[in-house]
């Protein structure tokens, strides 16, 4: 069921929210979450198809925000969806003039009551998640460096305000190249010298691949431009045994190498947006290794 709502306020919000679960048949009892996504009119229907689609792992309320013109009259109109092609609810707010500067006090009373709050920055996230308004509501605060102008950037900015629970999906992205290097090295008896990371120009995940093998195997390990794409292309460790080379050769696979045992073709293909949010939300809590390869990051950078 959708149900339209112009020129509004919380308060209808919530009563349209509630009239719609009714119909659709869908308590709140089954929502094990909110999602804030906080976006723009350009990535809004693509961020919520996605939002949707994650909502059947982790069935949830999603709550689209568009902050829209600053200037002018404060205006509130929303559309709340419930039990469409999706096992969870979503509201989209549009949020213009004085409004915008109190957005969080319009998201508040729509948040579901004692369960987890996660925003996600789709595109271009505040350089402080956790000071942001809407940030501050959220338990994870979720940002994506390679959906901005200036990834490592981005990334870098980000980075500096980190607090317990902010996360860049290019750390999530890095998942599959973390669990083959560790398969790797758990093979291979030679204490790690050196590597190196070839990948595209301003990889963000990339960045964050670097730093985590120093801060983790307390050497360096140096980068190379690739001329064949944007993804990481291969990560190669020496040991005194031999080098253990992990290396792109398809879209959806890599040739997996450990000294003193035989080559082989393993997978690595690229995961969707809510493959990657999935991810994160299958853990609330703070991750100490991302802690630890940001801040490795910037005391480098």
């Amino acid at each position: 069921m959708e149900i339209a709502l112009e020129k509004t306020n919380s308060s209808r919000i919530a009563r349209a929210m509630v009239k719609a679960r009714v119909a659709a048949g869908s308590p709140a009892m089954d929502m094990v979450l909110t999602l804030l996504v906080v976006t723009d009119d350009e990535n809004v229907s693509e961020a919520l198809k996605t939002a949707t689609t994650l909502s059947r792992e982790h069935p949830s309320r999603v709550i689209g925000v568009i902050l829209g013109d600053g200037r002018g009259a404060p205006e509130l109109n929303a559309k709340v969806r419930v039990g469409e092609n999706s096992s969870g609810e979503s509201i989209l707010l549009r949020i213009s003039g004085e409004l915008t500067k109190h957005a969080e006090s319009v998201v508040l009373p729509l948040l579901l009551p004692d369960s987890p709050v996660v925003v996600w920055w789709p595109g271009k996230p505040p350089t402080d998640p956790s000071q942001d308004a809407i940030g501050q509501l959220a338990r994870r605060r979720l940002t994506d460096a390679e959906a901005t102008d200036s990834p490592i950037r981005s990334l870098k900015n980000v980075a500096r305000h980190y607090v317990a629970g902010d996360t860049d999906l290019s750390w999530t992205r890095l998942t599959p190249w973390r669990a083959l290097l560790a398969a790797a090295l758990d093979q291979s008896s030679g204490k790690v010298t050196g590597g190196t990371v070839i990948a595209g120009s301003g990889n963000p995940a990339a960045t964050l691949l670097v730093a985590w093998l120093e801060s983790r195997l307390k050497v360096d390990i140096k980068t190379r431009k690739s001329d064949t794409g944007a993804q990481i292309m291969s990560v190669v460790l020496h040991t005194p045994d031999g080098d253990v080379l992990i290396e792109r050769i398809t879209d959806h696979s890599c040739h997996f190498s450990v000294p003193g045992s035989s080559p082989r073709e393993v997978p690595l293909g690229p995961r969707t947006l809510a493959e990657l949010l999935a991810e994160d939300l299958r853990r609330l809590d703070a991750d100490d290794v991302y802690e630890a390869t940001i801040k490795h990051m910037l005391a480098e950078a």
